[in-house]
């Protein structure tokens, strides 16, 4: 986790970089926490290590992250999807919180996540009997955003990052700060954010390009 958020917080100090693919294996995207380093850690352990500040060093990546999972995305695995923008998944992927079946529950943002993606039924179905979801299944249920062929997962997640960056990086910052605003506050709160981010991108040169470049080829 150490080394994976250095490298995101690199990548995303490089302006060149509009969007950043996090994929695993065919096998697996990531299948969670490490048993043992669990076993023998303690409460004050757990809490001096700052385990949590690298979650939240991910959450304040401004570039847009693609997850391209494949395979199994459990646990630690699954909330570092879900911590990304955008989900691609293979055909075989399979999602769950699974920490109930060692006596335990999520704790890397799990119950909040989940829970905003699939709603409460599904997600307590999942977190407390460690039920997985299938592709399908989540795609479904608005976990992911898109499922293809086994053998075409991580090139579609690249699609996906190439397209995004194609975009305006103004836009699509401010865009994904405000739809992530939609699910920590209010209605009326999360509108005021959005149209304020709104003139920020109005006032970005890309905008100002793409408008004219819009009439030019309308005329």
């Amino acid at each position: 986790m150490g080394e994976l958020v250095d490298a995101l917080e690199e990548l995303d100090r490089d302006e060149a970089i509009r969007a950043i693919v996090l994929g695993g294996n065919e096998r697996a995207f990531a299948a969670g926490a490490d048993i043992e380093e669990l076993l023998e850690a303690t409460p004050v352990s757990l809490y001096s290590g700052r385990r949590s500040d690298r979650w939240d060093a991910i959450r304040d990546v401004r570039t847009p992250l693609v997850a391209a999972v494949s395979g199994y995305c459990l646990g630690g695995g699954c909330e570092l999807a879900m911590a990304c923008d955008v989900i691609v998944a293979s055909e075989t992927a399979r999602f769950g919180q699974p920490e109930i079946n060692l006596g335990l529950m999520p704790g890397a943002g799990g119950t909040q996540r989940l829970t905003r993606a699939v709603g409460k039924a599904v997600a307590m179905d999942m977190i407390l009997t460690g039920r997985m979801l299938s592709a399908r299944e989540a795609l479904q249920l608005g976990l992911v955003a898109r499922v293809v062929a086994r053998e075409a997962w991580l090139e579609e997640a690249k699609r996906a990052a190439r397209q995004i960056a194609a975009k305006s990086p103004v836009a699509t910052r401010l865009a994904k700060e405000a739809i992530d605003r939609a699910f920590e506050t209010t209605l009326s709160a999360g509108i005021d954010f959005e149209r304020r981010s709104f003139y920020v991108a109005r006032a970005s040169d890309e905008a100002s390009e793409g408008l004219r470049g819009f009439l030019d080829r309308a005329r």
